[in-house]
């Protein structure tokens, strides 16, 4: 693990001063921010009410894949509703609050919504106390809303068997606790004052510095994300967020930790941490299309089943489709219909019959013991 005279970049002679080669950034830089033009002149075409609903599915997607990335699952139809009880969106029937996604919803539109005000250790421990609203990590009890104290040892991220140090490998080691009130605040100053490195680069290293400080005995990584989020923010000059980074580091998980690990264990030379960072986010840019699509079939499919009906849906006809159009897990079954819209199974099977009748489902084709249903198409 040890480089030269240091084992991690925070004990290097010249921590913080980050090198980078602008140079070898420059296309990696100009392609996002042609990828971003694009995708903004896709949403400069569309109205007010679908730039809600993109923005919508993106911090939905956000909130759930920065979670999945601690290995957290959250319900996404609650999160969908948190964000859309918060932004003031109509999405019809709203699925029961749940204070854990609630509180990484509340941090997550903080740092996009609230992008250009200051960051400071106040906002960061009001974080840190909304992803953790009881006090518990699991089942392990942590400190809320203030900086680590290492009263159980050093704060490293270790693989291995629990128990066994032989059998144990340690890929990082955070600065000890009683370093942590300078470390903070010069870090801080850094975000908070006019400095030298392009928006998106300045982003990147926010992630960077912040993870490696490691200041919370939880949750790191989740406020990492909404940091970095909150400079991209500033740098797109957009309070709405309509590409998810965090979604695009779920899909690359492995890769996000190797390259943390490996840039914490080498030198203040972070050229391959941005080049990973600004590629990741450039795919992320590219996937807000296919979000952006998605939008729009929604749209359109109740633009044209409204004009077409000779009679209003009831509502839990709405949930069901709106379940189908967000991505139905599984295959959705009469008996699942009347356990998610909490109906007998005979009103399932009649809403189930009404929507046959009007075209809005069809059966699937796929066989199996049950028979299951599926949203008609609307190109036919």
């Amino acid at each position: 693990m040890t480089r030269g005279d240091y084992t991690c970049i925070w004990q290097a002679s010249d921590w913080p001063r980050w090198r980078f080669d602008l140079a070898a950034l420059a296309q990696p830089l100009a392609e996002v921010s042609r990828a971003q033009g694009l995708f903004l002149g896709r949403l400069a075409d569309i109205g007010m009410a679908l730039r809600e609903q993109a923005s919508l599915s993106a911090l939905t997607e956000d909130v759930i894949k920065t979670s999945e990335i601690e290995g957290e699952q959250l319900q996404a139809a609650s999160v969908r509703s948190s964000v859309a009880r918060r932004l003031g969106i109509d999405i019809g029937a709203l699925a029961p609050a749940d204070r854990h996604a609630d509180g990484v919803v509340d941090m997550v539109l903080d740092a996009t919504t609230n992008c250009q005000a200051p960051l400071t250790q106040e906002r960061l421990l009001g974080w840190h106390a909304a992803l953790f609203p009881t006090g518990y990590s699991g089942l392990t009890r942590i400190q809320v809303g203030a900086w680590r104290t290492d009263s159980t040892g050093p704060m490293q991220v270790v693989s291995g068997a629990i128990g066994n140090p032989e059998r144990q490998r340690v890929h990082f080691e955070a600065p000890p606790a009683d370093r942590l009130a300078f470390e903070m605040e010069g870090f801080l100053t850094w975000a908070n004052g006019a400095t030298r490195e392009p928006p998106l680069i300045k982003a990147a290293l926010a992630h960077l510095w912040f993870v490696t400080l490691h200041p919370f005995d939880d949750g790191n990584g989740r406020i990492a994300r909404a940091i970095g989020d909150l400079f991209l923010a500033r740098a797109d000059g957009s309070t709405q967020r309509f590409y998810s980074l965090s979604a695009q580091i779920q899909r690359e998980r492995k890769a996000y930790y190797d390259i943390l690990e490996r840039t914490q264990k080498q030198s203040l030379e972070v050229t391959e941490w941005l080049l990973w960072f600004l590629s990741t986010l450039h795919k992320a840019v590219q996937d807000a299309h296919q979000t952006l699509d998605e939008v729009l079939h929604k749209t359109r499919f109740w633009q044209h089943w409204a004009a077409a009906a000779s009679a209003p849906l009831n509502e839990r006809q709405v949930k069901l489709i709106q379940r189908l159009l967000d991505g139905f897990d599984g295959k959705l079954t009469s008996s699942k219909w009347a356990a998610i819209a909490k109906c007998s199974p005979d009103t399932a099977l009649r809403d189930i019959s009404n929507l046959l009748q009007r075209g809005i489902l069809k059966k699937s084709e796929a066989g199996g013991r049950s028979t299951s249903y599926e949203l008609a198409d609307l190109s036919k």
